[in-house]
């Protein structure tokens, strides 16, 4: 287990949540035949409370041979904000995706795990390898579960660099995650070569789905770099060149 940062406001935050879950959860068995929704509420409930008590010591538990990720936790939180946004239930609606956030924000080993690789490695291939695993996990953590956009441009506008790359990544692999703007503040403002080289990526595949102005901007952006940011750091010259090529043949391009 690797250990997550967790402030003492964070900890008494999950607690409430969870005593509040896992209340409603035992006041469903009573009065609902939801048994899925029953289920979720006293998992999720339990989950929150181990963690709060537990803070920075959990990632992850286990409880009768069943791995309970804190992650998918947050995904069936976002499930139920849009049934019962569905049902239109706004309050209920932002009421679970407050809770989803905080289960997010304490799931975090992804990040975490980046931050000790580069904080614990000199520069070189074997850092980046491992870093690009790390960034290979979140884009498969997108892949495989749910996440609202607008929470993944937060983790990128307001996180930490490690948050910044994973929420890079996860927007690489879900095109319904992407942001333009966070593509380009990547490449015009970022933390590291390493964010800069995945904002340039997450921009690359971005590029057929652009209009006009923004291809302009894009091709600014990496020309504005100039040559001496990728002297050393050929990945960086090929997508920079690729971009602009690309852009270059959509100008060419007929309107239909």
């Amino acid at each position: 287990m690797h250990p997550t940062p967790f402030s003492v406001t964070l900890r008494v935050l999950l607690g409430l949540l969870g005593a509040g879950s896992f209340g409603a959860g035992v006041l469903a068995v009573f009065v609902t035949e939801n048994g899925t929704g029953t289920g979720v509420l006293l998992v999720v409930g339990i989950v929150l409370l181990v963690v709060a008590l537990l803070g920075n010591r959990i990632e992850s538990l286990e409880f009768g041979g069943a791995r309970l990720k804190l992650r998918a936790a947050a995904a069936e939180r976002f499930a139920l904000a849009e049934e019962s946004a569905r049902r239109g239930d706004d309050d209920a609606a932002e009421r679970l995706r407050a809770e989803a956030q905080a289960l997010l924000d304490a799931a975090s080993p992804i990040a975490a795990e980046y931050r000790s690789v580069r904080g614990s490695m000199s520069a070189g291939p074997e850092r980046t390898r491992l870093m690009g695993a790390v960034m290979a996990r979140a884009r498969r953590l997108a892949r495989e579960h749910s996440f609202e956009p607008e929470e993944v441009l937060r983790w990128f506008r307001e996180g930490s660099e490690e948050k910044r790359v994973t929420a890079l990544a996860m927007m690489q692999a879900q095109p319904r995650l992407r942001s333009f703007e966070a593509a380009l503040a990547g490449i015009e403002h970022s933390r590291s070569a390493f964010e800069q080289f995945h904002a340039m990526t997450l921009a690359a595949q971005m590029v057929d789905d652009l209009d006009e102005a923004q291809r302009r901007r894009l091709v600014e952006a990496v020309e504005s770099q100039g040559r001496w940011r990728f002297r050393f750091d050929s990945s960086r010259w090929e997508l920079r060149e690729q971009i602009v090529r690309r852009v270059a043949e959509h100008s060419d391009t007929p309107s239909p």
